[in-house]
């Protein structure tokens, strides 16, 4: 299992509202893992591998995202549906499901709007996101202003993006394997992909915030074990103090593991991410 998803099948999924490109393979429990921005399911690839010896994974592209159709509705309650009915599809009713960066969101979502699903719950490098914009100051506008020219509904960023899309994503080749990048990098070059992209952060700063705010407000909490890993080489310290502090609010069964990368942890350090998880999942059994 050392090759790019060596094992694992390819399959176009339909979920009711969605149609689902998804890599699944191994044996084992199900992991369910959602990528973040600006990626599609092949950032898992090492991770992947590492976990198909003991899970049966399955990585999905989001919706909008890669080679997954693009509805319209790109709130994390939409995405935890296609999650749910993509798992359902491929015969798991109950899972653990890990996510990352705008994933992480989605995974949230899928654990508080279905939690007779979600047996394990692992959030990577990020905090809800009703709780960051609740938090947002200038030091966070300065380093993720990203969310806010994105989020404008006047639409300009697909305009800005699309002039120069290598420009804009600054994908490396060094970092990823031959078929990861080329994978990666046309979808950052489709302008539907993109206009999906910038929707996703819309729906972030109204429908997400509002869903979360209202789980907030009902003092509703994940009820599952949860794990947060943020990246030792970003910005959650430097945002949050202690961004663990902020998940025992909503998880009140979490713990943290730091992972020595950069943001994106599954192609930068996939050893230590996959061992976090491994470790996380050891003795669940769904």
């Amino acid at each position: 299992m050392n090759g790019f998803f060596d094992g694992f099948l390819l399959d176009h999924i339909g979920t009711g509202e969605a149609t689902l490109r998804v890599r699944h393979g191994g044996s084992g429990p199900p992991l369910l893992l959602l990528h973040g921005h600006p990626r599609t399911h092949v950032t898992w690839h090492a991770v992947a591998a590492e976990l198909a010896d003991g899970f049966t994974v399955v990585c999905p592209d989001l919706r909008g995202y890669g080679g997954s159709s693009k509805p319209g509705d790109y709130s994390k309650r939409a995405m935890a549906r296609d999650a749910a009915a993509l798992m359902s599809a491929l015969g798991h009713e109950r899972f653990a499901v890990a996510g990352h960066d705008r994933g992480c969101y989605a995974a949230l979502r899928l654990a508080l709007d279905h939690p007779h699903r979600v047996d394990r719950l692992a959030v990577l490098d990020g905090i809800p996101i009703g709780e960051a914009l609740a938090r947002a100051d200038a030091r966070f506008a300065a380093l993720w202003w990203h969310w806010f020219f994105l989020g404008q509904t006047a639409r300009p960023a697909e305009r800005v993006i699309l002039a120069d899309p290598d420009a804009w994503y600054g994908l490396d080749p060094a970092g990823l394997p031959a078929e990861a990048y080329a994978d990666i990098r046309a979808a950052q070059h489709d302008p539907a992909t993109v206009h999906a992209m910038c929707e996703d952060y819309r729906a972030g700063l109204r429908a997400d915030r509002a869903a979360d705010d209202a789980d907030r407000a009902a003092g509703r909490t994940v009820g599952c074990p949860t794990l947060f890993c943020w990246s030792t080489r970003d910005d959650m310290v430097e945002l949050y103090g202690d961004p663990l502090a902020i998940w025992r609010d909503w998880a009140p069964d979490v713990r943290g593991v730091p992972i020595d990368s950069g943001h994106h942890m599954a192609e930068e350090n996939p050893a230590a991410l996959a061992a976090a998880l491994r470790d996380f999942l050891r003795d669940w059994v769904p």
